[in-house]
């Protein structure tokens, strides 16, 4: 039996919890142009980055490091390593896609009152870590899930999210002095938002659709979907 001491006194959510934890995933947003110039109270941020922290990692290495950016200067070193990166990314898609490409509002770096760039130290509790023997990618897993409790958390406290992607790794290094041997993991934009949209903007704007479940749930073998399965039905049933 474990230690009663170690054990959750209250393990269960009430329904209007759970509910509570579903209405967060499904309102979530990736924020571009919402942004408003209110400043994140710092009670509000550290409840952000305690909930980032509390992600599952592997072998419990812990392996993220949190940098908050507010200085102007330094996301004004950021958005331009953004810029010149969309400027290429621009130049990788058809002419047709491209024009699409280029009418999306993609970052919030300046507009938000705060940037956060999580990271990944590879290293940190040696070369040989629990879970990571034969799955070595398994670090920066861990780090991507401290992003989505941040994201999720950040939803249920008001606060949008924004995740900027398109730039080089290097030049996110140079501009916040990260070593190395560190990987950036995330640069995310983060703050009070004038609204959510209804549904993600990448599908308001045409740009892909929302691909339906039954198309990517399977049954005990790749792309197996059993006659008369009823959970299958349930899904179509949607």
């Amino acid at each position: 039996m474990p230690d009663k001491a170690a054990v959750q006194s209250d393990p269960n959510f009430s329904e209007s919890e759970r509910d509570a934890v579903y209405r967060c995933i499904h309102t979530r947003r990736d924020v571009r142009g919402q942004f408003l110039p209110d400043a994140i109270p710092d009670d509000v941020l550290l409840r952000l980055l305690r909930a980032a922290h509390h992600a599952p990692s592997v072998g419990f290495m812990q392996p993220w490091d949190f940098i908050v950016v507010r200085d102007r200067a330094v996301r004004e070193k950021v958005h331009a390593a953004f810029s010149r990166a969309t400027e290429e990314a621009a130049r990788m898609f058809p002419d047709e896609r491209r024009a699409a490409y280029q009418r999306l509002k993609l970052e919030g770096i300046l507009e938000s009152p705060v940037n956060i760039c999580i990271t990944c130290d590879r290293a940190r509790t040696g070369t040989v870590v629990l879970g990571r023997t034969h799955q070595p990618e398994m670090d920066l897993f861990s780090a991507v899930c401290a992003v989505q409790n941040l994201w999720l958390a950040a939803r249920a406290e008001n606060i949008g999210v924004g995740w900027v992607s398109i730039a080089h790794y290097d030049d996110l290094r140079a501009a916040l002095g990260i070593p190395a041997d560190i990987q950036p993991i995330a640069y995310l934009c983060l703050g009070k938002v004038s609204h959510f949209f209804e549904k993600p903007e990448l599908e308001n704007a045409g740009w892909l659709p929302r691909m339906p479940l039954e198309q990517l749930t399977w049954f005990d073998q790749w792309h197996r979907q059993p006659e008369g399965e009823a959970l299958l039905d349930k899904i179509k049933g949607e």
